[in-house]
């Protein structure tokens, strides 16, 4: 029977979205406590793709999220928790032992940052099933066939090589098909190096449509000499609009498959209290949203509720400067939900947010 999703029944968009990546299983010390004084932990799910398929099905969105679990009780639930929130889960691989031989899920343990202190990850993730499994048995052509936009981040090739050929092919195959490709690099030096995260998601470059963030990326001056620097050299981490619109500017020459980019900008009062903003090049323009501020619950996916709110808004088209300025909202709420992703099941508290309106909606 297909999986049906009730959210969809009234909704006018035709996009179908589908996302590739790793789901983990999140370990967190209670009330901001520190690992090293916890006696329990609250559980709950979460990666990056997962993450973004998870906003955009609460918004209405048909999404669908490929990955590989252990057949077990761990990955039962991670699964039974996605399609809880009504992401299609129908090709997640449910490994055996022989497939994947360390036959685990994921880990991570997050220690909630207060006040001055900021947020902490430790990862436990080596040998995953997802990183040991053999995607070479998949037929890529078969998965993509069917939707009309792929996300893929930067956190899924630092894994191994196998996943670095499953991102590199599955780019390939979704331009052969004609699916709108976005792409967040998702930098995540627990896992591999400066050098080597540059050096490859450059590679995806030339299949890439939305790109989500300006690092990691070489964007050499000069190809043949690498020794006049990369135009990114000297930015800083705040830019002013004239100088993101210098770097958009460099990547779209560069890379002219390159339709929209977008990246946001954090301003970290406290561990406690931030401000968002973003920047959007789309159609020959660079477009800066609004600043907004707040306190945080949970940071965690933060990135990823820009990106699905950036997603969400150019699937339903959107005005450029409403994208850019939903996308901040969508990541902006989710400061305030704990939890890795932005379950937010009603466009309108995004848009309310959006436009700066607070007051109760009665």
């Amino acid at each position: 029977m297909e999986h049906f999703n009730p959210l969809l029944q009234y909704n006018d968009s035709p996009q179908k979205f589908f996302t590739i990546g790793e789901i983990m299983l999140r370990l967190s010390p209670p009330n901001y406590e520190k690992i090293r004084m916890a006696s329990s932990f609250e559980a709950s799910y979460g990666g990056s793709e997962a993450n973004i398929a998870l906003a955009l099905a609460n918004l209405g969105v048909d999404s669908t999220f490929f990955s590989v679990v252990p057949n077990n009780s761990i990955g039962k639930s991670a699964i039974r928790m996605l399609r809880s929130n009504d992401v299609h889960c129908t090709p997640v691989i449910l490994s055996s032992p022989e497939e994947t031989p360390t036959h685990r899920m994921g880990t991570y343990y997050l220690e909630n940052g207060y006040g001055i202190r900021a947020s902490k990850v430790t990862y436990d993730r080596k040998h995953s099933a997802f990183s040991e499994y053999d995607y070479s048995k998949v037929d890529l052509h078969a998965l993509l066939q069917e939707f009309d936009w792929l996300h893929l981040s930067g956190i899924t090739p630092a894994l191994g090589p196998n996943c670095r050929q499953l991102v590199m092919d599955s780019l390939k195959v979704a331009k052969e098909l004609g699916l709108t490709v976005s792409f967040d690099g998702n930098f995540r030096g627990a896992l591999w190096t400066w050098e080597e995260a540059r050096d490859f998601c450059t590679e995806c470059l030339p299949y890439v449509d939305v790109l989500l963030g300006i690092e990691p990326y070489h964007l050499w001056r000069d190809e043949n000499d690498h020794s006049k620097g990369d135009y990114k050299d000297g930015v800083p981490l705040q830019p002013s609009y004239e100088e993101q619109d210098e770097i958009f500017q460099a990547f779209v020459r560069r890379y002219p498959n390159l339709k929209c980019i977008a990246r946001h900008i954090r301003y970290a009062h406290s561990g406690s209290e931030n401000s968002l903003k973003a920047f959007m090049w789309y159609e020959g323009h660079t477009f800066e949203s609004r600043l907004f501020t707040f306190n945080i619950l949970d940071r965690v996916g933060g990135g990823d509720a820009f990106a699905s709110g950036l997603i969400y808004a150019m699937i339903h088209k959107y005005r450029p400067m409403d994208m850019v300025n939903f996308a901040v909202a969508s990541s902006a709420i989710k400061h305030t939900i704990h939890g890795d992703a932005n379950i937010t099941d009603d466009v309108q508290t995004i848009r309310n947010l959006m436009n700066m309106s607070y007051d109760i909606k009665r």
